[in-house]
């Protein structure tokens, strides 16, 4: 089965969750929004929504119910991931996401800008509407982290940082948005469990990462490595020119995190949504 067939048969599990979701992100722009169409092209493109489908997981497994409040606080974490998307796209020169045209190709860059600043202006209101300082505090903190993360890999273009840099640069561009989707959700949710969502996301988070970076390598043409990004198998291998040891241990990296965050949904009572998780994770190791 491949990676697409097993990720397909643990979304099926919140599937309904993701549904409404999608319906919700429609719902975010009237048809008279300028950008209207940008927006909605981009929006409507296959995505595995990885960070709402875990944060669903968490909250099932936990018991808590996914309310109207869930699937809005999962809108956000899906708009800030697609605004991020847009301006990386412009940043990286790219044409192509997902097998289709990027908002500059088709509508330069000056309209992608816009289109990602416009997804974060809906982003602030749809967290001022929830009327929760803590939740609005969580998300400026993974925008600033974010951008931090961003930046750190711009300064050090063609540099072969240390693999703290590395881990630390993995959790602010990508692990911060994990951590946010389950913290804000149990936050939400009234949940005391803070801690242990934190630490699920934020291994998650990074583990992702680290598998991207890792399948970037192995591909006959890698782009982040002509692009002067040096990430874990860089790293290891100690130049540009990916070894077997410093893929060997990029692997090994990625297990590592992979059971951190199992670690964290230990005391979990087994039930089919923990099940689901555990199949993500067994899923993350296949490179």
């Amino acid at each position: 089965m491949t990676f697409n067939e097993s990720y397909k048969e643990i979304l099926n599990t919140v599937k309904g969750d993701i549904d409404k979701v999608n319906a919700e992100l429609n719902r975010s722009f009237s048809a008279d929004t300028p950008i209207h169409e940008e927006l909605q092209c981009f929006l409507n493109s296959p995505s595995k929504r990885i960070r709402s489908v875990l944060a669903f997981l968490y909250l099932r497994a936990y018991g808590i119910d996914v309310t109207d409040e869930q699937i809005e606080l999962q809108s956000i974490v899906e708009l800030i991931h697609n605004a991020s998307l847009i301006h990386d796209d412009v940043i990286d020169e790219d044409l192509k996401r997902r097998g289709k045209n990027t908002v500059n190709c088709d509508f330069g860059n000056r309209m992608a800008i816009i289109s990602g600043d416009y997804l974060l202006s809906v982003v602030m209101k749809k967290l001022t509407a929830l009327k929760s300082f803590e939740l609005f505090n969580i998300f400026a903190k993974t925008l600033e982290n974010m951008c931090s993360g961003e930046i750190q890999q711009h300064i050090s273009l063609n540099t072969i940082k240390s693999i703290d840099e590395y881990i630390e640069k993995s959790y602010l561009k990508t692990g911060s948005l994990f951590e946010a989707s389950l913290t804000g959700a149990m936050r939400l949710a009234g949940e005391n469990k803070i801690i242990r969502a934190v630490e699920f996301g934020r291994n998650f988070g990074i583990a992702f990462q680290i598998r991207d970076d890792l399948k970037n390598v192995l591909e006959t043409d890698s782009g982040d490595v002509k692009a002067g990004i040096y990430n874990a198998p860089v790293i290891f291998s100690g130049s540009a020119e990916v070894n077997l040891s410093g893929i060997e241990k990029t692997k090994d990296l990625l297990n590592n995190y992979l059971v951190k965050a199992e670690d964290c949904i230990a005391d979990l009572a087994e039930n089919e949504y923990k099940s689901a998780l555990i199949e993500l994770l067994e899923l993350l190791k296949n490179v």
